[in-house]
């Protein structure tokens, strides 16, 4: 049987939360979705019910490896880090700040809220899957950053507790893990020792990235609550609603 290429893949609802349970089968993340496997889109379209996926890469990505087409399945760009002044979130970011790839992965995470791309992209995905009320699923390279931190929104937005929150976000490292040994083994005679070191770093995720997008949304807006109105833009009833919609009463 031929290997699945969907990478880091998880539906992350279905958990307790505040008022209720998180929807199951709506909010699925991943990897990129790229050369897929007719399983792999069986699996997506038939057992997940799939009706559109939100890609969070740039256009270069895209370009350079666009998501396998499915049936039925509406497909919308929103690139995340489009204005980000200094990220790590492709693989050519993550090489070309091998010198001092913590502090690159930390501010990428500054930039996850801080960049006007960011703001505006996650309030068009958060308004967006409201407005849909079906199966989504959302991804960007690696599944890990862009995607880890839309997924912290969700969480956050449903009710979900900062352990919760953070659990799902290092589930990364886990499911990446065969994937990240095969992308730097294609790499190894390509780019330096020091770029290697820099990669097995960057490729997974730390509690230190997502507590420093947290730091600084409560740095620049105070609470969670006003970095929704004032960052995203979002109505301020936004909250209740996405409770109402997505989280199933106890």
């Amino acid at each position: 049987m031929t290997a699945s290429k969907i990478v880091n893949f998880r539906d992350i609802g279905g958990i307790p939360v505040a008022g209720g349970t998180l929807r199951p089968g709506i909010f699925l993340r991943s990897g990129q979705l790229v050369d897929l496997t007719p399983a792999d889109v069986d699996f997506l379209v038939n057992q997940h019910h799939l009706k559109e996926v939100f890609d969070f890469r740039s256009k270069k990505e895209i370009e350079q490896q666009p998501d396998t087409t499915m049936p039925g399945v509406k497909y919308q760009n929103i690139d995340i880090l489009a204005s980000a002044t200094n990220s790590s979130a492709s693989i050519e970011d993550m090489l070309m700040h091998a010198d001092n790839i913590t502090e690159g992965m930390l501010n990428t995470y500054e930039q996850l809220v801080l960049s006007e791309s960011a703001q505006k992209g996650y309030h068009d995905f958060l308004t967006e899957a409201l407005k849909l009320n079906e199966p989504l699923l959302f991804h960007c390279f690696a599944g890990k950053d862009r995607t880890g931190f839309g997924a912290a929104l969700i969480l956050k937005l449903a009710g979900a507790s900062d352990d919760q929150i953070y659990a799902d976000y290092l589930k990364t490292n886990e499911m990446r893990k065969a994937n990240n040994e095969a992308i730097i083994n294609s790499l190894q005679g390509k780019i330096s020792a020091e770029q290697v070191k820099a990669l097995q770093v960057a490729l997974n995720v730390d509690k230190s990235y997502l507590e420093r997008a947290f730091a600084t949304i409560n740095q620049h807006y105070g609470n969670f609550a006003n970095y929704l109105t004032e960052a995203l833009d979002l109505d301020e009833n936004f909250q209740t609603k996405f409770k109402q919609t997505f989280v199933i009463s106890e």
